[in-house]
Order: structure tokens, then sequence, then C-alpha cells
């Protein structure tokens, strides 16, 4: 068994943990829910956008944005069979047609404006 197959069954525990950390934190400090659906990615970018405008710098929305990215991955492998993946400490998600795909760096793109996780959701689940 390789390095990167003893991580796989784990790669996941970290990413589904920060989701479901941001899912608590909107559910209960922004009465937002978010229910692991396609069309609540929508509603994510949504959020981002707002946090953006607001304008605190990414050190004091880097956990929120890590948890918001975190959420369209989990939400990209209950829709499509992927995989969280996980090496040397970066997380991405692994789409059935072998496709690698960085929801938490889009957060981050969002956050500054330049990128969408709802576009990157609809890339990932389209054929390969």
């Amino acid at each position: 068994m390789t390095a990167q197959q003893e991580t796989r069954p784990h790669a996941a525990a970290k990413p589904a943990r920060w989701a479901a950390d941001a899912v608590a934190t909107l559910r209960e400090g922004a009465r937002v829910r978010l229910d692991y659906s396609a069309r609540s990615v929508w509603r994510v970018d949504r959020l981002i956008d707002e946090i953006r405008r607001e304008g605190p710098p990414l050190a004091a929305v880097e956990n929120m944005l890590r948890g918001l990215g975190a959420y369209a991955g989990e939400v990209l492998v209950r829709e499509t069979g992927a995989e969280w993946w996980a090496t040397g400490g970066d997380h991405w998600i692994r789409t059935p047609d072998g496709r690698l795909w960085d929801p938490l760096e889009e957060a981050r793109r969002c956050f500054e404006g330049q990128g969408s996780l709802r576009l990157l959701c609809r890339d990932a689940t389209a054929a390969g």
C-alpha cells in the first residue's frame, strides 16, 4: 500500500469537520441554513461576497473561508461520489473522472472577487 493510499481514508476527516463547523456557525450566528445541496452553493458564494464587501482582512476570515470551501467540497462528494485527497496538509477533491479540484483555494479566490464555488461545483459535475 502506498503512502497516498494510506492517507485516503483519513483525507476527508478535516474538511468534513471544517464544513460542519461552518454550517453550525452560520446556523447559530447568522441564522443561515446550509443543507449540503448543490443549490446551497449559490448561497455560499453570496455569503463570501457579503463578507468581502464588509472589508475584513483575509486573516480575520480565513477559517470561515476554509470552512465554506470545505462545505462546497462536501457538496461535490455527496453529489458526484468524489473523494477528498490530502498531501502535505493540502486538501482537494478528486471527482470520479479523475479530475482534481481545490474548493478551499476557490473560496479564497471568491473572497478576492476572482472565483466562484458555484461555478467550480458546476464544472466539477459536468461530464469530463
